[in-house]
C-alpha cells in the first residue's frame, strides 16, 4: 500500500463505491485505516470506528474482532482516548498504558489484552453525528508523528467520504420513499376506479368509502386498496367491504 498523501481519498472512494450501505463502508474504512497505519508504524495497529449520535457512542465497525472488543471495552468504562476525542473533538493520545494516569482501570484492561498505546482521532459527519477512528497498538509510544500523520490523513479523507456516504444514503432513502408513495398512490387510484365503476359514484365519494374502511379496520389506506385490487384479480369485486 502506498503512503502517498493523496492515496487515502481515492482508496476510500473506491471502498464507498463497492459498499452497499454505510455499514459496509465503515467496515472497509476501519480495515483500510488499520492496514495503512500498520505499514507506517512497522507493527500491527488495529482500528475501530466509533459513531456518536444523540450523545451515545457505539462501535460501528472494526478491522478485527479484537478491535471491536477493545472499542466496546472503552465504551463500557465510559471514558478513554476515543471517547475523550469525541467529547473534545480533538486527537487524544495514550502513549503508554503503564504510565498514563488518566484512565487507570481501562489501562489495566488494555495491558491485559496486549495493548500499550492508543489514539482517538475525531471527525464530524453531519446532522449532529460525530465519529472517531480508534487505533490500538501493541507497543508503547507507537503513534509517532509519522504514524499520527497517516491516521489523521485517513480521518480527514474519511470526513469527506462519510459525508458523501450519508448524502447517498439519504438520497437513496428519499428515492425509496418516493417509490413507496408512488406505489401507494397507484393502488389507491386503481381501487377508487373500481369503486367508482361498481357504485357509479364520484372519485371523492370513492375515496371517502376507502377512508371509512381504513378507519373501521384500523388498516393503512394502501393496504385496504391493495386488498380490494387482489379481490378483483380472483373474482367479483365487492365494494361494500364486509367486516
Amino acid at each position: 500500500m502506498s503512503n502517498h498523501p493523496n492515496d487515502a481519498p481515492v482508496e476510500l472512494q473506491s471502498v464507498l463505491v463497492d459498499a452497499e450501505n454505510a455499514a459496509e463502508f465503515l467496515s472497509g474504512l476501519s480495515k483500510l485505516a488499520a492496514a495503512a497505519v500498520s505499514e507506517v508504524a512497522g507493527d500491527v495497529v488495529e482500528c475501530a470506528v466509533t459513531v456518536k449520535i444523540r450523545r451515545k457512542p457505539s462501535t460501528a465497525a472494526a478491522s478485527s474482532e479484537r478491535a471491536l472488543e477493545l472499542d466496546q471495552l472503552e465504551q463500557a468504562f465510559g471514558d478513554g482516548p476515543c471517547i475523550t476525542a469525541l467529547r473534545e473533538m480533538s486527537p487524544v493520545f495514550l502513549n503508554d498504558v503503564t504510565s498514563d494516569l488518566r484512565w487507570p482501570g481501562l489501562n489495566r484492561q488494555f495491558a491485559e489484552r496486549g495493548v500499550y498505546s492508543s489514539l482517538g482521532v475525531p471527525l464530524e459527519i453531519s446532522g449532529g453525528a460525530t465519529a472517531a477512528l480508534n487505533f490500538f497498538a501493541s507497543k508503547p509510544a507507537a503513534f509517532t508523528p509519522d504514524v499520527y500523520a497517516k491516521a489523521a490523513g485517513f480521518a480527514a479523507a474519511a470526513h469527506n467520504t462519510l459525508q458523501l456516504s450519508v448524502r447517498i444514503d439519504t438520497a437513496l432513502g428519499r428515492a425509496e420513499d418516493l417509490q413507496e408513495t408512488m406505489n401507494s398512490r397507484t393502488a389507491i387510484d386503481v381501487a377508487c376506479g373500481v369503486i367508482m365503476a361498481q357504485n357509479k359514484c364520484s372519485q371523492t365519494e370513492a375515496m371517502e368509502i376507502l377512508l371509512k374502511v381504513s378507519s373501521h379496520r384500523n388498516q393503512k389506506l394502501r393496504d385496504v386498496a391493495t386488498a380490494l385490487i387482489e379481490r378483483l384479480s380472483v373474482g367479483t369485486v365487492r365494494t361494500h367491504f364486509e367486516s
